[in-house]
């Protein structure tokens, strides 16, 4: 019999290939212990959203994901508060959907428990910082509320009304009347512009007179009305119109 053709020989490497692990196996081990020993801050955005993101696909890599939603959707803060439809649409599972949903929520929560432990109009910062966080990115407008005590601690932070991308309707009666509800002595007024500029309105400008107006027979005093912009804020206290 003829003797058998020698049987070829797999291309240098291609053997040792087969069945390996994928070129990041044990990239999630070491994000997750640099997130650890170096600290979150240590984490540019996008590292930071891949480790959230685990949760998402247990086998593949997310760092493509993560940067592809920073880039869709404008940027880490932007992706934390987009909504669920807009995270499915972009291709994340409910999982992933919940756990951001959940970081955004326990991020807001710490916020305002640091403001509840301390004078809030001296702690001007934190007080941005939270706006910031809670309304600065939304793509509607918000009106909120800080309600507070006599020592200017916070009672309570509701937001009263929800609107389009560029109103929201204020009703002057609510909003007093609420405080009273609450025995709150002060209030600083939030909204935002989903544009980016906290520019004031002349609406803007005539609530927060009416507001003022309503609230000092009743001892009520308006400290600020705050205009979120993204990265940006106005004070109508600082420009002049209280």
């Amino acid at each position: 019999m003829p003797a058998k053709p020698p049987r070829p020989r797999p291309l240098p490497g291609l053997a040792d290939m087969a069945g390996a692990p994928p070129h990041f196996h044990g990239h999630r081990g070491r994000l997750r212990q640099r997130l650890i020993d170096a600290g979150a801050e240590s984490l540019p955005d996008y590292e930071l959203l891949e480790v959230l993101l685990f949760v998402n696909d247990p086998r593949k890599d997310m760092k493509p994901l993560a940067k592809a939603l920073i880039d869709r959707f404008g940027g880490l803060p932007e992706v934390l508060s987009a909504a669920p439809d807009a995270l499915r649409g972009a291709g994340l599972r409910e999982p992933a959907v919940a756990l951001l949903k959940s970081v955004r929520e326990a991020a807001l929560r710490l916020g305002k428990a640091e403001l509840r432990e301390r004078e809030v109009l001296g702690s001007w910062d934190r007080l941005i910082a939270f706006c910031n966080a809670h309304i600065a990115y939304g793509q509607v407008e918000e009106f909120h509320l800080l309600f507070l005590d006599r020592k200017n601690a916070l009672i309570a932070h509701e937001r009263q009304q929800r609107g389009t991308v560029d109103h929201t309707p204020v009703y002057t009666r609510e909003v007093v009347k609420r405080a009273l509800e609450l025995g709150a002595s002060a209030l600083i007024l939030v909204h935002n512009h989903p544009s980016g500029d906290p520019t004031p309105s002349k609406a803007d400008i005539a609530v927060t007179h009416e507001i003022v107006a309503a609230a000092k027979p009743l001892g009520v005093v308006v400290h600020d009305h705050l205009i979120i912009g993204r990265g940006r804020h106005t004070s109508l206290r600082d420009m002049g119109y209280l």
